[in-house]
């Protein structure tokens, strides 16, 4: 049996469909069951727990096969991270209580980068409190995911622009779906080892130029796609008009300079790389349809 956080989500939910259709018996730790009871019906077995309750999560961990644990996302967290840092601690205590077989936490491309992360912080301070856990560990060091254009679709549609914080155009930049960590994550889950690994989880080009992703979002709208570059200029009026609070940007503005500077980025010695199955086009196709 494995224990999967998330599994309402696009990253926990393909862990879950992946392991289902492997034959593995799945157990969904859910914050409100009402919104899981498609899964109830595939016999996933749902246990309730907050994020950051450590007694709750080591019941819905006790006597697994493998977790799969992830921080949920949250793109304008509270000065300092404490919601955050409340999960970390809960998850690492009710991994060391319940001592599962394994654990496969969801981290981000930059984990290993010690400061100038913003966002991608909360996944560095996972890493570091989680490595010392008395099990096998595995990080999947995702990309940045496809799925992060879904709110812009609207907009590419409408003015045939797709607009991009990441700079240059021409760049390849590591760009994932979901579907495809979750498949890494449900391969590594059924696998063995011992200590710890890091996979750095790709697109299967090893990088998109954003000018070929708005090619391929063209191609999909059966209209002319321009990417469009965002100057640093107008990022904290973007962020704003994207509904986030104008105090809490500066974490997405330092993890984009950090991108844009390359101080985050894949290669690392040490790492293991899985490549997606899904590319940019058939990505777009299917947001499309």
């Amino acid at each position: 049996m494995f224990t999967v956080m998330g599994i309402t989500g696009n990253v926990g939910g393909a862990v879950a469909e992946n392991l289902l259709a492997a034959g593995k018996a799945v157990r969904g730790v859910v914050r409100n069951p009402e919104k899981a009871k498609a899964w109830v019906d595939r016999g996933v077995e749902l246990v309730q727990s907050a994020y950051d309750d450590a007694a709750a999560l080591a019941n819905a961990f006790a006597g697994a096969e493998g977790v799969f644990a992830m921080i949920p996302p949250d793109f304008a967290p509270a000065p300092g991270l404490p919601d955050q840092k409340r999960t970390i601690a809960a998850i690492r205590g009710a991994l060391e209580q319940a001592k599962p077989g394994k654990a496969v936490f969801l981290s981000s491309i930059g984990s290993e980068q010690p400061s100038g992360l913003g966002l991608i912080t909360s996944t560095h301070l996972m890493e570091q409190a989680t490595r010392t856990l008395p099990i096998p560990v595995a990080y999947l060091r995702a990309g940045s995911f496809m799925e992060n254009w879904l709110g812009a679709m609207d907009h590419i549609r409408a003015t045939g622009e797709m607009p991009f914080f990441y700079a240059p155009l021409e760049r390849k930049f590591p760009l994932v779906a979901s579907r495809d960590i979750g498949l890494a994550g449900a391969k590594v889950l059924q696998e063995t080892w011992t200590g710890e690994r890091v996979l750095e989880v790709d697109g299967p080009q090893g990088g998109t130029d954003l000018l070929e992703a708005a090619a391929a979002f063209g191609r999909a709208l059966c209209r002319e796609v321009k990417a469009v570059q965002l100057p640093e200029a107008v990022w904290q009026s973007v962020l704003e008009g994207m509904g986030m609070p104008a105090d809490r940007t500066g974490l997405y503005i330092e993890m984009v300079k950090s991108f844009n500077s390359g101080w985050i980025h894949f290669g690392n010695s040490g790492t293991e790389t899985f490549y997606g199955q899904t590319t940019i086009e058939a990505f777009a196709q299917g947001l499309v349809k």
